[in-house]
């Protein structure tokens, strides 16, 4: 660990980026080149040490000498760049994913998961013993390709923590019950690795489950003394389980920062082996904060790089400019991954793209854009970056309705990235011009083109008797009813975002939707925590179905079965979509383009990327 060239490691994230089951491909390297010239170690995402044991389809494997070559083509890339190289080790128990074929599932218990999964095989001694093997043979590759280091996932609600938490491991064996007994099968796997290998190992952890039921910081102190005890070189401190809390394990924007600090502070007090500190550490602040308060020696950064690969090199005054928000969204990198697409990025269109690198070109072109939200902000910077002249329109402020994104409830993060964009386009420049922009206004008439980032309007449904009614008025703190009868049409992104907000307010909800689900296209994380908070909160929900009719207070909707009144309704809020707006398509002989909601109402990640896709060809 004292070898690092700096604090800086990238922590392991799933890329889902293999052609072939678990081979490296240029896109790993691609993806990797870019982000280990300024950290001192690089974990690459989770490798997996069997065939049957993969948590998405397309991760990377260690099963066998056929990936060696690949692996050491990847370790050879981060030893170019200064980084050492660090293999993460995990058997997910029964968390290994239930829709792969072939894979199978072996836990301390025969419990499945209770957020879903598949029912595992409660492990006896010939199991255990298998189990050991596997870790020792896939470190011994690991090794011998090329790895300086080995980091063992202990936490996140994987097997060794199937074992070590009192919430999942139910045997009245030598294995379960005390924490002593509970803890044993983990260092027999800690123990056999240390023996077997002759390389710094790091074991990763989970703080604390944070369920009440789990295990908790107390025990991880002593489980933490116990590697210390077996010469493990570094401790790595996260929180929560992949099963029972993914919030938690993904670090989301929903859960409050600072939490794994201060479990990895009161673990380094304990112990003399390194702590690494992780967790949502995606700004200069939150750096300065953990080694003023906490005096840590070593970071991990997984999601910041993804944003901006060179976040490290800003942070250490190697690269100039202002550092690209991590939303800690988990929108672009998880979403994309469960998708089937591979990790991407909302705030990095080069995340998992083909999109170019941007040149100065020897040319001067002249562009105007109209409408200065993501999509319109975006394509300025990229015109300007290739050394282009740009007028920016905007009737409003900057941001768009992106402006409205940081508004519901524990989403106050994405605001980071309006303001990366503002400062932006101040920092270069770009002439930003307050004005209604129509095609008989244009300022001048000697463009090279023209671009619409107009964004979209809301789009109203023909209901009989709907007059008044509701957009997005309510994220305002200042528009918000109190103990009101509220009818949502529309149970959307948008839809149950106004629902949260309302809620908070002992407002009495009802969401009528067409589709058989709520919350379609919602990413998954405040997908769950927000359908949750509405139930608890007793919201009515009618899937299925549609208003029809509006007399006053009253509402008619309907079904397959029929139709159904809802009463005393004070409020109607109609967010059943959005639908495109572009003031015009053609305007003189000077080509006109559109982008982001002024070609197809989409999301902000869709909107960046199409933004930076035509102002690169252009």
């Amino acid at each position: 660990m004292r070898n690092l060239k700096n604090k800086f490691l990238m922590a392991p994230l799933k890329l889902g980026y293999c052609d072939t089951p678990g081979e490296i491909n240029s896109k790993h390297l691609n993806f990797y080149e870019l982000r280990s010239k300024f950290v001192g170690a690089v974990i690459p995402e989770p490798l997996y040490m069997d065939i049957g044991l993969r948590e998405i389809p397309m991760q990377l494997g260690i099963d066998n000498n056929d990936k060696m070559d690949g692996l050491k083509q990847l370790t050879n890339l981060l030893y170019s760049n200064g980084a050492k190289s660090v293999a993460h080790l995990n058997h997910p128990g029964r968390m290994a994913n239930p829709f792969i074929p072939g894979n199978y599932w072996w836990s301390s218990t025969d419990k499945a998961c209770e957020n879903g999964g598949a029912v595992p095989i409660r492990m006896n001694r010939a199991m255990m013993d298998e189990v050991i093997n596997l870790f020792v043979i896939s470190a011994q590759r690991a090794v011998a390709s090329g790895f300086d280091m080995i980091e063992i996932q202990f936490g996140h609600g994987y097997l060794m923590a199937q074992f070590i938490s009192p919430a999942v491991n139910d045997r009245d064996d030598e294995f379960g019950g005390s924490f002593e007994n509970r803890i044993k099968f983990p260092l027999e796997v800690a123990s056999a690795l240390r023996k077997a290998i002759d390389v710094p190992i790091i074991a990763r952890i989970s703080g604390d489950e944070i369920i009440p039921e789990g295990f908790h910081l107390n025990e991880m102190i002593k489980f933490s003394k116990e590697l210390e005890k077996l010469n493990f070189d570094a401790v790595h401190v996260s929180a929560g389980s992949s099963c029972s809390t993914p919030p938690w394990f993904f670090q989301h924007m929903f859960i409050p920062k600072g939490k794994t600090w201060e479990m990895a502070h009161k673990i380094q007090t304990e112990i003399n082996i390194p702590v690494i500190y992780v967790g949502q550490i995606n700004t200069a602040e939150d750096v300065n904060l953990i080694e003023s308060k906490y005096n840590a020696q070593y970071l991990a950064i997984g999601r910041a790089p993804v944003a901006d690969e060179n976040f490290a090199g800003k942070l250490q005054g190697q690269v100039s400019g202002n550092i690209v928000p991590c939303l800690a969204c988990s929108e672009g990198c998880l979403g994309g991954v469960r998708q089937g697409k591979g990790l991407g990025c909302v705030v990095n269109p080069r995340v998992n793209s083909n999109l170019k690198e941007i040149e100065k070109q020897e040319i001067t072109k002249y562009f105007a854009v109209i409408g200065a939200g993501l999509a319109g902000m975006q394509a300025a910077l990229i015109l300007n970056q290739k050394g282009y002249k740009v007028d920016l329109f905007e009737k409003n402020k900057p941001g768009g309705q992106f402006n409205l994104a940081y508004l519901p409830p524990d989403k106050e993060n994405l605001k980071k990235l309006v303001d990366y964009y503002v400062n932006e386009i101040k920092s270069n420049r770009i002439r930003l011009i307050n004005k209604d922009i129509s095609v008989e206004n244009l300022p001048h008439h000697n463009y090279d083109g023209i671009i619409l980032a107009t964004g979209a309007v809301p789009d109203i449904p023909a209901i009989k008797g709907l007059k008044n009614y509701y957009w997005t008025e309510f994220l305002e703190d200042k528009h918000i009813p109190e103990n009101q009868n509220v009818l949502i049409i529309g149970g959307g992104l948008i839809g149950l975002e106004v629902a949260s907000k309302l809620v908070d307010r002992n407002n009495r909800i009802t969401i009528v939707e067409m589709l058989a689900e709520i919350a379609d296209g919602m990413e998954m994380i405040e997908k769950a925590l927000t359908v949750k908070k509405l139930k608890d909160k007793h919201a009515v929900i009618y899937t299925k179905h549609k208003v029809i009719e509006v007399q006053d207070d009253k509402i008619i909707i309907e079904n397959e079965n029929g139709i159904k009144k809802i009463e005393k309704i004070e409020k109607i809020v109609v967010t059943i979509g959005m639908k495109t707006y572009a003031p015009f398509e053609n305007y003189k002989n000077i080509p006109v383009y559109k982008i982001g909601d002024a070609k197809k109402a989409g999301k902000a990640q869709e909107a960046i990327y199409d933004a930076y896709e035509l102002a690169a060809e252009l």
